[in-house]
């Protein structure tokens, strides 16, 4: 006999299996992100592999080339970045003072304008060289990610062959396989969208801060280009945090009217990334909430640590779309969706529905 349950006791049931297994994949977050990394780096290198199919390139030759493009880019960025860090570590301690001196000079003006600022305790609060140092910290726990190297990218090369087996293995595996797939299509879509269209901002965001810092003479201008790359793929916040040491610096080593400048390139830089480049090839966007988008960087950043933080947008639309599957859990995809969604209209993905 089948044993029914209220639905009180379903949503403990399912709370509880959820805890199960989120508790099950921060404790193998070491094998879990590797291989993440790995899903979400074949599926930005698969445009590329079926682009080069359209002009008639061998699929094997065409892996060999974007694995060697990623080898040697990776080689080139890891010499330049390290360069830089070594430089900038060394000199962090001197910067600290000198932004210590700055702060301390700003303080003394804004005390001409009777506006006291207790500098001992506001540095007590605030150490000026923390947010010059998390520059630092944030590529370093990233290099906990390279140290797997060589396992992502073998697993990448082996998910770049099989890219195309994949599908047919679902269409068998699956009870209906129809529906199913075009849910699974749905998913790869968006999630592809997504990576190669952030890559592409991405790296245009890179490579203008980095020339707009070489040209005011900012030191480690690859270092924040970097970072600024990077950081793009973090929603909401992580172009201001990308920005915070670049200006830090620039006060310290420039002045404060260059710095001014830096933080203005930053500024007019990622509005029109931001707000024009991007919207313009997402189409109807990621159709998730700004909240959603802020709480699933905190939750994946806890959960995966800095690579879900970067990967944070691409598997919070992967768990929204997966709930728009069954009207079980339609309620909840309707609370991650954005204020564009049409509630008297909403229901589970049909086959009709393939747009990301």
């Amino acid at each position: 006999m089948e044993a029914k349950f209220t639905a009180p006791t379903k949503a403990l049931i399912v709370l509880a299996a959820m805890v199960i297994v989120l508790a099950g994949i921060k404790t193998a977050s070491s094998i879990v992100v590797p291989f993440l990394l790995s899903i979400f780096i074949a599926m930005a290198c698969t445009p590329i592999i079926q682009w080069a199919t359209r002009y008639k390139i061998p699929k094997g030759l065409s892996i060999v080339l974007v694995i060697l493009l990623i080898v040697v880019f990776g080689f080139m960025l890891a010499g330049l970045v390290g360069q830089s860090m070594n430089e900038f570590s060394l000199k962090l301690p001197q910067y600290k003072v000198q932004l210590t001196e700055q702060f301390s000079w700003i303080a003394a003006q804004l005390a001409n304008f009777n506006i006291v600022i207790d500098k001992d305790q506001l540095f007590s609060y605030l150490d000026p060289g923390m947010a010059m140092g998390m520059a630092t910290n944030f590529l370093s726990s990233l290099s906990g990610v390279l140290t797997n190297f060589l396992l992502i990218l073998l697993t990448v090369i082996f998910m770049l062959f099989e890219a195309d087996s994949v599908p047919k293995k679902v269409h068998i595996a699956l009870d209906d396989p129809q529906m199913k797939m075009r849910q699974v299509d749905k998913v790869l879509s968006s999630v592809k969208n997504y990576l190669a269209i952030k890559t592409v901002v991405s790296l245009g965001t890179g490579l203008i801060i980095g020339g707009w810092l070489y040209f005011l003479g900012l030191d480690h201008f690859m270092l924040w280009a970097v970072l600024a790359f990077l950081f793009n793929f973090i929603p909401n916040i992580g172009s201001i945090i990308a920005a915070v040491p670049a200006v830090l610096l620039a006060t310290v080593q420039l002045s404060l009217p260059e710095a001014g400048l830096v933080a203005a390139g930053y500024i007019v830089v990622n509005t029109v990334m931001g707000n024009v480049i991007e919207p313009k090839y997402m189409g109807r966007g990621l159709g998730l909430s700004t909240l959603v988008v802020f709480l699933s960087l905190i939750f994946w950043g806890w959960l995966l640590g800095t690579v879900g933080m970067l990967l944070s947008v691409p598997l919070t639309m992967i768990v929204k779309i997966a709930l728009e599957s069954r009207d079980e859990t339609l309620w909840l995809a309707l609370l991650l969706a954005d204020d564009k969604v049409d509630l008297s209209t909403a229901k589970p993905i049909d086959g009709d529905d393939t747009n990301a």
